[in-house]
């Protein structure tokens, strides 16, 4: 499969044409969820565990590990929309909104667990999703293949959109 511009888009041997940049986008992304992790209290006697919460709200140990793969794949993503070259006005464009939808990301952590709020988070995660789907339709002619890895993060974001709801509509 080429993007517009005849590069391929799916991995293949050599594809990392920059393991450097490649860890740093990888670990970008990363930090985001870290930085996030700094006022997430979820344990016994936190604010988190004493709300009332859906029926489908996934146990505790299941958010660690999909939120290290979402950050993984879309630092991939990032990297592979980075080395498209930032001397190109559509590449600059899209990595801007990424790097919002990155911030937005970090920024609902504060606001539901920092501020106790889900009214803020659902509004915050609604502008969010809105983000991630622009970064996806503007990553989606420059590299086929990071716009489909930023689908997951869409999905998930779309179930913790509606936990996010559901939460607080349950105690609210």
């Amino acid at each position: 499969m080429e993007s517009q511009n005849g590069k391929n888009t799916l991995p293949s041997s050599g594809w990392v044409r920059s393991p450097v940049k490649l860890l740093a986008a990888i670990v970008v992304c990363n930090l985001a969820g870290i930085i996030g992790a700094l006022v997430t209290t979820t344990g016994e006697g936190s604010w988190y565990a004493a709300i009332e919460k859906p029926p489908f709200n996934p146990p505790g140990f299941v958010f660690g590990p999909v939120w290290t793969a979402l950050y993984i794949l879309m630092g991939i993503s990032l990297y592979l929309v980075w080395m498209e070259g930032t001397g190109r006005r559509d590449v600059r464009l899209a990595l801007i909104v990424f790097f919002i939808q990155l911030g937005l990301n970090t920024l609902w952590t504060f606001l539901f667990f920092g501020l106790q709020s889900p009214f803020l988070g659902l509004v915050e995660i609604l502008i969010l999703w809105i983000f991630i789907l622009a970064t996806i339709f503007m990553f989606y002619p420059i590299n086929r293949t990071a716009a489909f890895l930023m689908v997951p993060y869409l999905a998930w974001v779309t179930f913790a959109s509606f936990l996010t709801y559901s939460i607080w509509i349950l105690n609210g």
